[in-house]
């Protein structure tokens, strides 16, 4: 049987396997999805080792820079992000490396929350692989401006100089920032911990921000709540990108598409549950 997995570590609690099966389910496709906790100190062994057999791996933290160093073959998107995080094995055995992120959050606040990023103000906040990995299809939107935050300022400015030719991105300190923005978008590891980004209230003007965590959980992540609590017109947390970006994987690896609406609603449902 076709084998594909989703590395992390952690990985236990991935919902990866759940969204593969059901879109295996909606279009009759026979596969094997799972986890596979890969070594913090060895990700490259055992990424090696279950391509021996295996067809295609999503790559989930800490593991995305290290899986674009594994990669013979780029897509553009992931050259210039330097993250990973779809593997795909090619037939002459090298592997080929997709950074889906960027469409996968997209897709989810332009589709499925139904928020323009057209001509917004747009803060994300971090500089680290999910950053990288999610700027490029921002800058497509043709946002008026795109600021990256994050609390040592030199990487944020390394990403604006990386991406600067896409479009109107700068660099900020978590701390510079006072004036509202449209749309924030939370890319720190914070809300993994409970903990909330060092950032101010006066950034949401109430009624009009959206905010978006691209972590989520079964309850609201900190940085949700915190964005209810000042107003924010939708606080949104990642789990339609994951479903999102899964999706633009699982076209690729087995040459269908799938809707999306029925996995989403059918695991928010057993995640409430």
């Amino acid at each position: 049987m076709d084998s594909y997995v989703v590395f992390g570590n952690p990985v236990g609690h991935s919902k990866s396997p759940a969204i593969h099966r059901l879109f295996a389910e909606q279009t009759d496709q026979v596969l094997d999805y799972s986890t596979l906790l890969a070594p913090i100190d060895d990700f490259a062994s055992c990424a090696l080792g279950f391509f021996k057999e295996g067809l295609g791996a999503n790559v989930t933290v800490p593991f995305k820079e290290e899986a674009f160093r594994l990669c013979s073959v780029l897509t553009p998107r992931a050259e210039r992000a330097g993250a990973v995080n779809m593997l795909t094995l090619l037939p002459d055995g090298s592997l080929r490396g997709d950074n889906t992120d960027g469409v996968g959050l997209v897709r989810d606040l332009t589709v499925n929350a139904g928020v323009s990023l057209t001509g917004k103000r747009v803060l994300l906040l971090g500089a680290g692989g999910a950053v990288r990995g999610v700027i490029e299809s921002l800058l497509q939107e043709q946002p008026v401006s795109l600021v990256i935050a994050n609390r040592t300022v030199e990487k944020a400015e390394h990403l604006a100089q990386i991406f600067a030719d896409l479009g109107p991105v700068a660099a900020s300190g978590f701390d510079w920032l006072e004036e509202p923005v449209d749309i924030i978008i939370n890319a720190t590891s914070a809300s993994l911990a409970g903990d909330l980004p060092p950032i101010a209230g006066s950034l949401i003007e109430p009624g009009v921000t959206v905010c978006y965590d691209m972590m989520y959980g079964k309850e609201p992540t900190p940085f949700c709540r915190w964005a209810s609590q000042h107003g924010a017109r939708l606080s949104l947390d990642g789990f339609g990108m994951l479903v999102e970006q899964a999706a633009e994987a699982f076209t690729y690896w087995r040459g269908v598409a799938v809707d999306t609406g029925p996995v989403l609603r059918r695991l928010r449902e057993e995640m409430a549950r």
